[in-house]
C-alpha cells in the first residue's frame, strides 16, 4: 500500500518555495522521491534551497525563477520547464501573500496585488500546464488555501475573498480536467507558526487566541501539512478531485 504514496519518478512544481510553508512543501515532496523544481522571486535564495533540499534527501532539485502574477512570465517560464525536465506531473500552486487593513481603508494597490499573487498566479500556472497534463492524461493539481476561505476575521476580508476563490477555482479545475485523468484538489491550513507569521507567534495573546481556538491547543507546524500533500499529488488520490482538505488542527470543524 505504501507504493501509493511513492512520488519517485515524478516531477514536482511548487510555486513560492523559497521559504516558508512552499519550502517545507517541496521538502517533502523531495523525501517521497518527486525531483523537485523549487520556484522563488529571488534567484540566489531559491537556489540556496534547491542545494539544501537535494543535499538533505538525494533527489534532485532545481531552482526555477519567474513571475507566477504575469501571465506572459508564466507561459515563458513553464515552456523552458519543459524544455529542460518535462511537463510537471506535480503543480502545487504556493504562492501568497497577506495584506491587512480595515475594509474602508483598504487600498487599490493592495487589494491588486492579493488577486494577482494569491489568485491570479494559480489561474495562471494551472492553465498553462494543463495542456501537457491533457496530452499525457495524467497530473496532480494542488493549491494552497486557506481557513480563511471559510471563516472571517477583521482587516484580512480581501485575502479571504481570494482563498475562498481558491476553493471555487479548485472545483473548475476538477469540472474541466478531470475527463483527461487529472485531479485538482485544495488544502487549507490553519495558523501555521513560520518565519512570515513570526511577529503573530510572538504576541502572547494572538497566540492564546490561536491555541484557544484550535482543538489541537497549538499552532501548525509546517510539517503537519506534507502527509496531505503527499497524498494528494500521489496515486492514492486517484479518485479524489474537487476537495479542499482543511489542514487546521481542527479548527473550522467547531464553534
Amino acid at each position: 500500500m505504501t507504493a501509493a504514496f511513492d512520488l519517485t519518478g515524478r516531477l514536482a512544481l511548487v510555486t513560492g518555495s523559497s521559504r516558508g510553508i512552499g519550502r517545507a512543501l517541496a521538502q517533502g515532496l523531495a523525501e517521497a522521491g518527486a525531483t523537485t523544481l523549487v520556484h522563488g522571486r529571488d534567484a540566489e535564495t531559491t537556489g540556496r534551497a534547491a542545494e539544501e533540499i537535494s543535499a538533505s534527501t538525494g533527489v534532485a532539485a532545481h531552482a526555477v525563477t519567474f513571475d507566477v502574477g504575469e501571465s506572459g512570465a508564466v507561459d515563458e517560464g513553464v515552456s523552458l520547464i519543459e524544455h529542460r525536465y518535462g511537463v510537471p506531473d506535480i503543480v502545487v500552486n504556493n504562492a501568497g501573500i497577506q495584506r491587512r487593513a480595515p475594509i474602508a481603508e483598504f487600498a487599490d494597490t493592495d487589494w491588486d496585488d492579493l488577486v494577482r499573487t494569491n489568485l491570479s498566479s494559480a489561474f495562471y500556472v494551472s492553465r498553462r500546464v494543463a495542456g501537457g497534463m491533457i496530452s499525457r492524461g495524467s497530473g496532480k493539481l494542488v493549491q494552497i488555501g486557506s481557513v480563511q476561505s471559510q471563516l472571517a476575521r477583521p482587516s484580512i476580508a480581501a485575502y479571504g475573498a481570494t482563498k475562498g476563490a481558491i476553493a471555487m477555482l479548485t472545483k473548475g479545475l476538477c469540472a474541466d480536467l478531470a475527463p483527461h485523468g487529472i485531479q485538482a484538489n485544495a488544502i487549507a491550513p490553519g495558523y501555521f507558526a513560520t518565519e512570515l507569521t513570526g511577529a503573530l507567534v510572538d504576541d502572547e495573546k494572538f497566540s492564546a487566541w490561536v491555541r484557544s481556538r484550535t482543538p489541537a491547543g497549538r499552532w501548525g507546524n509546517t510539517g503537519d501539512l506534507v502527509g496531505a500533500l503527499v497524498f494528494l499529488s500521489s496515486s492514492a488520490s486517484d479518485f479524489v478531485n474537487g476537495q479542499t482538505i482543511f489542514v487546521d488542527g481542527g479548527m473550522t470543524a467547531v464553534v
